[in-house]
């Protein structure tokens, strides 16, 4: 199944870093949208079908937790899995952002086989259907 995914995070550069691993861990990909902030990213997901969100945390405008509370707040989170990439992840602050509904944290750097496993068991994947 081919995934509408969206890319949150202030840098381009990371940006282009998560899609080239997406890509090289043959993440089967739709549609790719990229936001530079929450704010960015909320006006997306009111115009656009996601299935997925790689979301960082240390953000101008809306940071990633304040993101990832409007999605909470708006019931978005419990049908859009969102997947924290970040060096910033203090133990308090993963433990808060999966109260909310984060489905996965991802350590900054990172691999693109961390990033496929991930995917497969965010969506659901088996091994069966690799």
């Amino acid at each position: 199944m081919a995934l509408n995914i969206l890319l949150v995070d202030d840098s381009a550069t990371v940006r282009a870093v998560i899609s080239k691993a997406l890509n090289l861990a043959g993440v089967d990909i739709n549609e790719l949208y990229e936001a530079g902030h929450g704010q960015e990213a909320m006006e997306i997901l009111e115009n656009q079908w996601i299935d997925l969100i790689f979301c960082d945390i240390s953000m101008p405008v809306m940071d990633g937790e304040e993101f990832v509370n409007a999605m909470h707040d708006k019931g978005m989170i419990d049908t859009i899995p969102v997947v924290v990439v970040s060096s910033a992840g203090s133990a308090p602050r993963v433990a808060r952002l999966k109260e909310k509904g984060v489905c996965a944290y991802i350590q900054k750097p990172f691999t693109p086989e961390r990033i496929r496993e991930v995917v497969d068991q965010v969506m659901g994947v088996t091994n069966d259907a690799k």
